[in-house]
């Protein structure tokens, strides 16, 4: 897959950076920059083009999910995360999954896998409108900082609320946090750069 590694410091996160549809691997980076500048960066690209926008999965309309891609897709990703991990010499313990809207929502399916060991991820603008009532996976050791627009045209209020409720109810760690739109404002990544501070220690 495409991506870009940066080394970064020891004692401090790995940022897996997934972007959302029609960017590419680069655009999350001025966050990391503000989430910690020290921190090592795996961002990746999507390879699925929809309409000429980089994706991470297909999809049959806006809103409605290939669930199959999303999975086969989902554990191709997951694969190649764990081979970058020994790639480059980095613990997935310290892996922070980094996503907006596309990238967040495949990253939710890696999170949802029982053999993913990353544990902790800052999700902007999350949808997943997926049936899991079958997935009964223990999160009490996951941490999740959501990002959701109140007046998001995109994603419905219960369709953000059902992002919180996915996590809630398998006992993980949630924090939230409400901007306007289907955005990534100064102000979310402020506050999502507290919640590391205070669960990356």
């Amino acid at each position: 897959m495409e991506h870009i590694f940066r080394e970064g410091k020891a004692n401090h996160p790995v940022f897996i950076m997934l972007h959302g549809t029609g960017g590419n691997e680069t655009n999350l980076l001025p966050l990391g920059e503000i989430l910690d500048p020290e921190a090592a960066i795996l961002a990746i690209r999507g390879d699925v083009v929809d309409n000429g926008m980089l994706r991470y999965f297909k999809r049959k309309e806006e809103g409605v999910y290939d669930v199959e891609d999303l999975n086969q897709r989902g554990e191709a990703l997951h694969q190649f995360i764990v081979e970058s991990s020994k790639e480059y010499n980095f613990n997935l313990d310290d892996a922070v999954f980094v996503g907006f809207s596309n990238g967040s929502n495949i990253a939710i399916n890696i999170l949802l896998r029982e053999d993913s060991q990353v544990n902790k991820g800052a999700l902007f603008a999350p949808m997943y409108p997926v049936d899991v009532s079958h997935n009964t996976k223990d999160m009490k050791d996951v941490s999740i900082y959501l990002s959701m627009g109140e007046n998001d045209p995109i994603v419905s209020l219960n369709d953000s609320e059902n992002v919180v409720d996915i996590f809630e109810t398998r006992g993980a760690e949630v924090t939230t946090f409400w901007v306007n739109s289907h955005e990534l404002n100064g102000e979310t990544a402020m506050q999502a750069k507290a919640w590391l501070n205070r669960v990356f220690k």
